[in-house]
């Protein structure tokens, strides 16, 4: 592995870390309708898209992880879903559509709208809560949108930093 892969990472780690303080930090990032976003899925999207298979796969699963420690409930949901997310995201840019800010916008609204949804279903519908539908509209889809708008700083952030770093490999 050459160093400037290990630069790269470094950074990817860096950047997830110090966005999940930012998203765990009270009152630092204001609320739209009562949600806050989930600043670490765009960003484990965008690093996704820009490398192969195996880091997508890791980077997913620490973005997960770290999601579960902030959310509470059950430790390994997030991590297992945006880890599987992460691995096809980044085994479809390879291999079955240009990177570019159209497909990393589509690939963030449809995977954000997949886990949310999973996890409204999970923890909200089977569970047996009084008005999920309540739940549903009144704060997963607020943070659906507030998380999906992220994702224009993120894939910028993470595509300068992988076309910088590889241009030096080379």
């Amino acid at each position: 592995m050459g160093k400037y892969r290990v630069v790269r990472y470094v950074a990817y780690a860096i950047e997830t870390v110090a966005l999940f303080v930012l998203q765990e930090t009270p009152g630092l990032i204001p609320e739209l309708f009562g949600a806050r976003p989930l600043l670490l899925i765009p960003v484990a999207l965008s690093i996704a898209m820009f490398e192969e298979e195996v880091p997508a796969l890791c980077f997913g699963l620490a973005a997960g992880l770290f999601l579960d420690f902030g959310a509470g409930g059950t430790l390994g949901f997030y991590g297992l879903l945006l880890g599987s997310v992460c691995y096809v995201v980044s085994l479809m840019a390879a291999n079955l559509f240009r990177t570019n800010f159209l497909t990393a916008m589509l690939v963030s609204a449809v995977s954000s709208a997949v886990i949310l949804a999973l996890r409204w279903v999970f923890f909200f519908v089977l569970f047996g809560y009084a008005y999920p539908a309540y739940a549903l509209t009144a704060h997963y889809l607020p943070m659906f949108v507030y998380t999906a708008a992220i994702m224009p700083l993120t894939y910028y952030f993470n595509r300068a930093l992988a076309l910088q770093i590889r241009s030096k490999e080379e």
